[in-house]
């Protein structure tokens, strides 16, 4: 139901069919933001702030002016004033200031994108710079605990007396991970043309929602939304970067406004870490106590993080504490500091892939601490009500992925000492880990149409991000239909269609494919009092769930998950193989196993990602990110995952949705880093605790002086 990270549809029910869209992406007639051509076009390219922090001062554009080709610099002293957004990272050219390195000061356009880009190269900037500060350190005097992390999650929670419980377990473990940023990087940039047309904004932009699009504009630009028209049907990923509206979308808006022409803006790839969210790096201390048996007293997970001074947004990493295991007494913790950096935002299983990373680490660790085998562990601290509600779960079967995966992966034929199997030069070892994520759903309205020709339509302001949308509606309303797949086509990605939510949160299939199953049942149901016959008119059902998905719920719904790691360490060079990777899942009824599987295959290689590649580091002199395009922001490639394999176990839950789907797209995420370093520790019989893991953060474990 989610692409990896993206939070899209893309698990389609049937066995395997092929994409509505897949010929014209293949063929090129597929159109993104960036490629649509109304007549006179220009193109902008945008100047970002040279600064970590302070004011413009002056701005002299008379040399962009004169080149040729370009037709106008926005500035704040000349772009149109705009409603300041409920959403500060949009208020671009509105005033003097500079909050952080790359934010916006200028915008050139032109009527070529070589021109724009020779333009911007050509405006010189004049600043009062002040003091900048951007780094983060557990012992900052100015660390607070906000009220909400993201998702309304509240900052801190605190159950019984867990240093009470702690002091007095029988087995103790205290760790510290630290986790740098991490960026998004779809392969399509962030992108947008915007036209001004007889009173009608039109805006073809790469967003994984058209409706929030469209809200803000109307907002920021004193529009009825009545005369916005914002189109998003072919989006080339977008991993939570895209689930808002960026500043690109507002500056092309403008940009058009200003000369009077189309404008397109495609942001260059190495400006995205400044302007459209990243994971902010996180220090977290983990600290378990247990009891001679290995069951948990005692839970306290206090995560470090940062924020920006534009707007706050804290991930909720110490969340997934209060789902995953027994814990009596149990404490998690969101500290944050606000400095001169780019603001976060969602970014791949936000919240759930760094927590779970900490607390599984540490969940090793307390498994070598008890003398327990880490499967185990686990097993004995899996409860039967989420802990920190005391809800009943809708449906968990964690103990069935475990169980699974370790027959699937041979766990039983694992030696469980550390350090000690070196074949043919490399250290070789195996880990595990578990993660979870929310089951999310939220209000859709959908319309399903049966027309003369013996064709059926499904209307719904979805977003396809890549993931397959088109084709998981269309199958969703023929099984509630009782026709082919192939007599139904999905129309989606335009606010013109009924309104939808974004796609985020792993909630696509979910939130869509109810309304547009509710939709086709009641058409079902008029094509049978027509005695099967469709009129000449045609006919037409509407739905709309924000009843049922706004419902409260009293269970907790969550996606689980079993990891298993196969790491082979080059004991010369410390370069790290992942020899297999291995998940099993438990995420309601899979509905179409070939595309589940690729997602879920996805997801596994972004965790293994995060474990071994992608990193991003705020260099602390200029206040700017050091990897920003794809030479040096490492994202994994095929030789880095030889062998991925993604498994699942039936589950019946009907507590979801009329589909009884989960989502699938984040959950292959979550914990696949841990279960990566639970393995190179059983391969070094060292313990690595700031991933990525590369060749010298391995080789100086492995050239460490034995303690005497």
């Amino acid at each position: 139901m989610s692409a990896p990270g993206d939070g899209g549809a893309g698990q389609e029910s049937g066995g395997g069919a092929v994409r509505q869209e897949a010929a014209a992406k293949v063929t090129g007639r597929a159109r993104y933001a960036a490629e649509y051509r109304p007549p006179d076009r220009l193109h902008a390219w945008p100047v970002p702030a040279t600064v970590a922090r302070g004011r413009v001062t002056g701005i002299d554009t008379s040399a962009a002016l004169a080149l040729p080709g370009v037709l106008a610099v926005l500035t704040q002293e000349n772009a149109p004033r705009l409603e300041p957004p409920d959403d500060a990272t949009l208020a671009v050219l509105q005033d003097d200031r500079v909050p952080h390195r790359g934010w916006y000061v200028a915008l050139v356009v032109a009527r070529t994108p070589e021109e724009a880009r020779a333009g911007a190269d050509a405006v010189r900037v004049a600043y009062a710079v002040a003091e900048h500060d951007v780094r983060l350190d557990r012992d900052r005097p100015d660390l607070y605990t906000p009220e909400e992390a993201n998702g309304g999650h509240p900052g801190l929670r605190e159950r019984g007396d867990p240093d009470g419980a702690y002091a007095g377990a029988a087995v103790r473990v205290t760790a510290e991970y630290a986790l740098t940023a991490l960026h998004n990087h779809p392969m399509e940039p962030h992108a947008a043309t915007a036209e001004w047309r007889d009173g009608t904004l039109t805006v073809h932009d790469s967003s994984q929602g058209a409706g929030t699009v469209r809200a803000v504009l109307a907002h920021m630009f004193r529009l009825d939304r009545q005369h916005i028209h914002v189109v998003s049907a072919h989006v080339g990923g977008g991993f939570g970067s895209k689930g808002t509206p960026r500043p690109h979308v507002v500056l092309a808006t403008m940009a058009a406004m200003h000369t009077g022409r189309p404008v397109t803006l495609a942001l260059p790839r190495r400006q995205l870490a400044a302007v459209v969210g990243h994971r902010a790096p996180g220090l977290h201390r983990v600290r378990l106590g247990a009891d001679a048996d290995g069951r948990i007293v005692s839970l306290d997970h206090e995560v470090v993080t940062r924020t920006s001074r534009v707007r706050e947004f804290v991930e909720q990493a110490a969340v997934p504490g209060r789902v995953m295991y027994t814990s009596p007494h149990s404490r998690t913790v969101h500290r944050v500091a606000a400095l001169d950096v780019p603001t976060p935002s969602w970014m791949r299983a936000p919240g759930e892939a760094p927590g779970m990373y900490a607390l599984e680490s540490a969940m090793d660790e307390l498994a070598c601490a008890a003398g327990l085998d880490p499967v185990e562990l686990r097993l004995r601290n899996d409860p039967d009500r989420e802990p920190d509600s005391g809800r009943p779960f809708s449906s968990r079967n964690l103990a069935a992925c475990l169980r699974e995966g370790a027959r699937l992966f041979g766990w039983d034929r694992r030696d469980p000492r550390p350090g000690v199997r070196n074949e043919g030069g490399a250290l070789w070892g195996s880990g595990v880990a578990a993660g979870t994520y929310p089951v999310l759903v939220g209000p859709s309205r959908a319309s399903a149409h049966a027309d003369p020709d013996g064709g059926f339509r499904v209307r719904v302001n979805a977003t396809d991000i890549g993931t397959g949308a088109r084709t998981v509606l269309a199958q969703i309303a023929a099984e509630a239909l009782g026709v082919p797949q192939e007599a139904v086509r999905a129309e989606i990605g335009s606010t013109e269609l009924p309104a939808a939510p974004l796609a985020g949160g792993s909630a696509g299939t979910a939130s869509w494919g109810w309304a547009v199953h509710r939709a086709a049942g009641r058409l079902a149901e008029l094509l049978a009092e027509h005695g099967g016959r469709v009129p000449p008119e045609g006919l037409a059902a509407t739905a709309d769930t924000r009843e049922e998905a706004g419902a409260e719920v009293p269970y907790a719904r969550h996606a689980f998950s079993a990891v298993f790691a196969e790491t082979a360490v080059d004991a010369v060079t410390g370069e790290v193989r992942l020899a297999r990777l291995l998940g099993v899942f438990a995420v309601g009824r899979v509905l179409n196993p070939r595309t589940a599987r690729s997602q879920l295959v996805g997801g596994l290689v972004m965790g293994a990602g995060m474990a071994l590649t992608e990193g991003s580091t705020t260099d602390p002199r200029f206040g700017d990110t050091a990897e920003c395009d794809l030479a040096s922001y490492h994202v994994p490639v095929c030789a880095d995952v030889p062998s991925v394999e993604a498994h699942w176990v039936e589950e019946e839950d009907p507590h979801l949705n009329p589909m009884g789907s989960k989502g699938i797209g984040e959950i292959g995420i979550v914990g696949t880093a841990a279960a990566i370093g639970n393995a190179l520790h059983h391969a070094l019989g060292a313990r690595l605790r700031e991933p990525p893991f590369t060749p010298d953060k391995v080789l100086a474990v492995l050239h460490r002086e034995p303690a005497r």
